[in-house]
C-alpha cells in the first residue's frame, strides 16, 4: 500500500466551503440494536488512517475499512464481557488494537489476525486508556480513580497511581515525559511519566502543584495540539478552553457546545477543532488560531465521540449509535 499523503492546509475563510463538499459515509453494524442499546463509546484511527475501530456499551468491538462502508470488509473482534469503554491503536504499530472494558480486562489485539496477542484482568470499572508516544506503555484509569501503567507484552500492571480526586480522561504530551490528566474538580494536573509526580508549580507557593483551572465544573477531557503549541480542554460547564502550552495561559475558549464535552480532536495540521457532546445535534467546527466557528456539521443526534483522520481533512464521528466519517475518499483519488 502506498503512503497517505499529507494534504497542504486549508485556510479558515476556505474551510467550510471544503467540508461541505465532502460527501458523509454512515458504516452500519447490523448487530446494532439501536442507538441505545448499541451506543458507540469510542472510535480511533490507526497510525495511518488505513483502519477505524469502533467500541460499543453492548461490547461490540468492530474494526472498519473506511473505503469500504460494506460490514463484509470489517473486523468483529469478540471477547469482553462487558461494554467497550475506549480503544486506541498502538501509535507506532498499525494494527495493534487496545480495548478497554468495564469488565476490568485490557485487550490486545492483532486485528489483521483476530488475535489476543495479551490482555490484563482485574483493572476494575476501567474507562480510560492513553498511549505513551513510543508505543512501549500505556495508562489505563478506572472510576475508582486508580490509574495504572501497563505493558502491552505484560499481563500485569507495572504500577499503579490511586488519585485523591475524581480522575478522568488522560493525554501524554508529544515526548511523552509528561501526562495531563483531568479531575472532577474541574482541573487539569500536570504530571511527569512515569512516576506521576509534579512538575509545575505555582509562582505564589511554592510547594502548590500547579494546575490548569478553567472550567466552573468537571473537565472531561484533553487534547495536545498535534504542533505542541496549545492543549485543549472540556468540561462538564459545556467549555473547551485552549492553553497555550508555552505559558499556560487560557488564550481562548469556545462556548458553540450545548452540553458536557466528551471528546475533543484537532485536525492533523491543528488548525481546526471540534468537540463531541451527548447533547444536542450538529458539530460545530472552529479554528484553532482563532477560536472563529468556520463550520457546522448537521447531524440527526448527539455525537459524544469525535476524532479527525491523522493526515487529511476526514472526521469520523458516533450519531445515534452509527459511525459516520466526513470526507472518505477512494483509493484512486490518494
Amino acid at each position: 500500500m502506498a503512503p497517505i499523503r499529507q494534504r497542504q492546509s486549508i485556510s479558515k475563510e476556505k474551510f467550510g466551503v471544503y467540508l461541505s463538499s465532502l460527501k458523509t459515509t454512515t458504516y452500519h453494524d447490523p448487530s446494532s440494536r439501536g442507538a441505545g442499546s448499541h451506543g458507540l463509546r469510542s472510535i480511533a484511527w490507526n497510525p495511518l488512517g488505513t483502519l477505524i475501530a469502533a467500541g460499543s456499551a453492548d461490547r461490540t468491538l468492530r474494526v472498519w475499512n473506511p473505503d469500504r462502508p460494506n460490514v463484509k470488509y470489517s473486523t468483529e473482534l469478540k471477547g469482553h464481557a462487558a461494554g467497550i469503554e475506549k480503544v486506541a491503536f498502538n501509535p507506532v504499530k498499525d494494527a495493534e488494537l487496545c480495548s478497554v472494558s468495564s469488565d476490568g480486562v485490557v485487550k490486545f489485539w492483532d486485528v489483521r489476525t483476530k488475535a489476543v496477542i495479551n490482555e490484563i484482568k482485574g483493572l476494575g470499572d476501567a474507562f480510560t486508556l492513553a498511549w505513551s508516544p513510543d508505543g512501549e506503555s500505556l495508562v489505563v484509569g478506572n472510576k475508582a480513580d486508580n490509574i495504572y501503567i501497563l505493558s502491552p507484552t505484560q499481563t500485569t500492571p507495572i504500577a499503579s497511581y490511586q488519585q485523591p480526586v475524581q480522575t478522568n480522561q488522560i493525554c501524554f504530551c508529544h515526548s511523552g515525559k509528561k501526562i495531563f490528566l483531568t479531575t472532577g474538580e474541574g482541573r487539569v494536573k500536570v504530571l511527569s511519566y512515569p512516576d506521576f509526580k509534579p512538575i509545575l508549580w505555582t509562582s505564589h507557593d511554592p510547594t502548590l502543584p500547579f494546575t490548569l483551572n478553567g472550567h466552573t465544573s468537571a473537565c472531561l477531557t484533553v487534547e495536545l495540539q498535534p504542533t505542541g503549541r496549545f492543549l485543549a480542554t472540556g468540561g462538564s460547564d459545556s467549555m473547551i478552553a485552549v492553553w497555550d502550552t508555552a505559558d499556560w495561559h487560557c488564550q481562548r475558549t469556545l462556548i458553540d457546545m450545548v452540553g458536557p464535552v466528551r471528546s475533543i480532536s484537532f485536525s492533523y495540521d491543528g488548525s481546526f477543532i471540534v468537540g463531541g457532546s451527548d447533547e444536542g445535534p450538529g458539530l460545530e467546527i472552529a479554528h484553532g488560531e482563532s477560536g472563529d466557528r468556520v463550520h457546522t456539521i448537521k447531524t440527526s443526534g448527539p455525537c459524544p465521540v469525535v476524532a479527525w483522520h491523522p493526515s487529511r481533512y476526514s472526521l469520523a464521528y458516533t450519531d445515534m449509535g452509527s459511525l459516520k466519517i466526513v470526507g472518505v475518499e477512494p483509493p484512486e483519488r490518494r
